[in-house]
């Protein structure tokens, strides 16, 4: 029964009108000494009761069980030392207990690293806890229980905890006396410029040595050589890394394991720097005006990220046509400033229609021939001048230009095509449209013929004679472009062409940028797979050796796709820094998290959990310790934790299916009460 109701079978002023009546006539009585005034007052009693009609409410309660939860880490840390079996022990012997706890749900969760986001944001178990108690009140939560190594990275702060209304108990399979020693990234820069250094600030921490104790470490960039330093533990050192190209640059660091340590992961960490180029200097000198000249302009001057310095000779030294030189508005060309002084200061040189007419002397052509095989890049966009006498192929340049000039120029119309070596090569593979085999782009005009000695013809023109070629000379790069009418395409002629994306990718591989160069091995992580792709100009590449973080070799053969490009697909199970090699190039890729936090910090520690459990009233214990504790049910004002225990809240919590009311004066008895009363006074009366 929970409460008692009333139904009166009149209104309540009726009510207390007729007893009010009733009160004064049985006080009138009792005045008078009648022998049955309190016989009429009893009546008076049942008669209000009888038409309050009091009612008892009893309910059909189903009582419902509690909630328990058990989260299990399986995450990376998990995986070390006899961890997992000191787990699966401790879960094998608490299941067993909770089996036989009556009146409780048991709702086990497994935590991995893939579905805890422990590859990237660590261990978070109480975003399981969150999940797995999504559906459940809390007044019906029994408690939660977490098996782990404590290294966790989502411990609710105090002002949350409040939110947990159960004990929350941990079961610690760690060791107390675990050793580590681990490299830690203090600092490290996102960005830099190429062919700059970078400073990495490195720290180790080492739980057995104490601090200044030197030990061995080493740094290797993408998979390359090894630089051997000392660093000190406890102490902040500052490594110096050089940026050798553009892109991200992955700097490797290893600190020497330490004897008895729990994990070696966290002995090695990833850096990666992407190297991007400061402000590109470009120098463009235009041989003579003609209608083509702004095309090289224009495009370099689109990019933000290119200083363009532009010279145009108008008046070779050579002219005298008697115009006094007070009338001349040109300045003089700047030959030593622009070639001896400040050379080595531009990333491309381009000579558009230049002739040489005395007006560069050969001692400063050689420092442009200098500054190419030490790493320079020069382009020549050429017409008629360069068969004629004053052709810069006969200076010092032709020690690194590809092709000589015969003398004669083509003056007709005729289609450019991509050649093989083009087809395959990124700086022309993919401007004509996939599957078509003719070029669909107009015609140009005019074209120097040449004989090839060295490079790459990637395009041809009239009788299939070279038109682009490109040549690597010492460590810089040189291009030659035989046609003057290129500018054509941007005007429109004949359908035009890609005229802009044919230059500016040229542009881009006489300055070195990784996506265009011809040969090269680059991976990249797709799904669970890493996709390796081998650039080369050749039919067939080399196999590729894929060495995976824990060592082991795995060899794969990538097979051609289009435009030069050879793929391979490698399963990644592991995460962290896959080694990729041909025998010629190799490369690297970190799978999943560089540096996961699971990784970092491997000891077991209660620090992380122990606010919770004291908020909550729960119970943290170490099973290495004490074994596992046994498991009771306790009131939700009591203690929920002992030396050898932990308890779950009995909330006693139920569901009411019905109500049902039963009248507490039945109509009958009241009937037969009020008709003897009246009967009774009149015989008390009567005597």
């Amino acid at each position: 029964m929970t409460e008692i109701t009333f139904s009166a079978l009149v209104p309540i002023p009726i009510l207390l009108f007729v007893l009010a009546i009733g009160i004064l006539l049985s006080g009138y009585a009792l005045a008078r000494r009648s022998r049955a005034a309190g016989l009429r007052i009893i009546a008076l009693v049942i008669l209000a009761a009888a038409v309050l009609d009091p009612r008892a409410a009893i309910e059909n309660r189903t009582p419902l069980n509690d909630v328990a939860v058990v989260v299990i880490d399986e995450s990376l840390s998990q995986q070390l030392d006899d961890r997992p079996l000191r787990t699966a022990e401790t879960v094998a012997e608490l299941t067993a207990v909770l089996d036989k706890l009556k009146a409780t749900d048991v709702r086990t969760v497994r935590l991995t690293s893939e579905t805890a986001g422990g590859r990237s944001d660590g261990t978070r178990l109480f975003e399981a806890v969150s999940k797995a108690t999504s559906d459940v009140p809390s007044s019906r939560l029994a408690g939660v229980v977490l098996v782990t190594d404590g290294i966790i990275h989502d411990a609710p702060s105090i002002a949350e905890q409040s939110g947990i209304d159960a004990p929350v108990h941990v079961l610690l399979t760690g060791r107390r006396d675990e050793q580590d020693r681990r490299i830690v990234v203090v600092e490290a820069p996102e960005f830099g410029l190429v062919e700059k250094t970078v400073a990495l600030r490195l720290r180790v921490e080492d739980t057995s040595l104490p601090s200044g104790t030197p030990v061995s470490a080493s740094l290797r960039t993408d998979g390359g050589a090894i630089q051997q330093f000392t660093m000190r533990i406890d102490e902040t050192l500052e490594v110096v890394a050089s940026l050798d190209h553009p892109g991200s640059n992955v700097f490797e660091l290893e600190v020497a394991p330490a004897e008895g340590e729990i994990s070696r992961r966290n002995n090695r960490t990833l850096v990666t720097v992407n190297a991007i180029r400061d402000r590109l200097r470009v120098l463009l000198i235009s041989g003579q005006p003609h209608v083509g000249e702004r095309t090289w302009r224009n495009l370099l001057k689109s990019d933000p990220n290119v200083d363009l310095v532009h010279f145009t000779i108008l008046r070779p030294l050579s002219k005298d046509d008697g115009t006094p030189l007070n009338e001349l508005a040109l300045i003089s060309f700047p030959i030593r400033e622009l070639f001896e002084e400040q050379l080595h200061d531009f990333d491309l040189v381009i000579f558009d229609r230049y002739s040489r007419r005395g007006l560069v002397p050969f001692q400063f052509m050689m420092n442009i021939a200098s500054y190419v095989l030490d790493g320079g890049a020069v382009m020549l966009s050429v017409g008629p001048e360069y068969a004629d006498s004053f052709s810069l192929f006969d200076s010092p340049l032709q020690n690194v230009l590809p092709a000589a000039p015969t003398g004669l120029v083509y003056d007709r119309p005729f289609l450019p095509r991509i050649s093989d070596a083009g087809a395959r090569h990124p700086v022309t593979a993919s401007l004509s449209p996939l599957g078509q085999t003719e070029p669909t782009w107009g015609r140009w005009l005019r074209q120097v013929e040449v004989l090839s000695s060295s490079g790459q013809e990637l395009m041809q023109g009239a009788g299939e004679r070279p038109l682009l070629m490109l040549d690597r000379v010492g460590k810089g790069r040189v291009s030659l472009l035989l046609s003057d009418t290129m500018w054509l395409w941007s005007k429109g002629f004949d359908g035009g062409g890609p005229q802009a994306e044919m230059l500016r990718r040229l542009a881009h591989w006489l300055m070195k940028e990784p996506e265009l160069e011809e040969e090269a091995l680059t991976a990249t992580v797709d799904g669970s797979a890493i996709s390796v792709v081998r650039t080369s100009l050749e039919d067939r590449v080399r196999a590729v050796t894929v060495t995976a973080p824990d060592g082991s070799d795995q060899v794969v053969q990538p097979e051609y796709t289009e435009g030069g490009r050879f793929v391979a697909q490698v399963p990644a199970d592991d995460e962290g820094l896959y080694r990729i090699n041909d025998g010629v190039l190799s490369t690297v890729v970190a799978v999943g998290a560089a540096n996961p936090l699971e990784n970092q910090d491997v000891i077991s520690t209660e620090e992380r959990l122990k606010p919770v459990v004291e908020a909550t009233g729960g119970g943290l214990f170490w099973v290495t310790d004490r074994g596992v504790p046994t498991v009771r049910r306790v009131a939700p004002e009591r203690i929920a934790h002992g030396q050898s225990w932990i308890g779950f809240k009995a909330n006693d919590q139920y569901v009411v299916d019905g109500v049902r009311e039963i009248a507490l004066i039945p109509a009958w008895l009241a009937l037969i009460v009020l008709l003897s009363l009246p009967l009774l006074t009149w015989w008390r009366e009567g005597r």
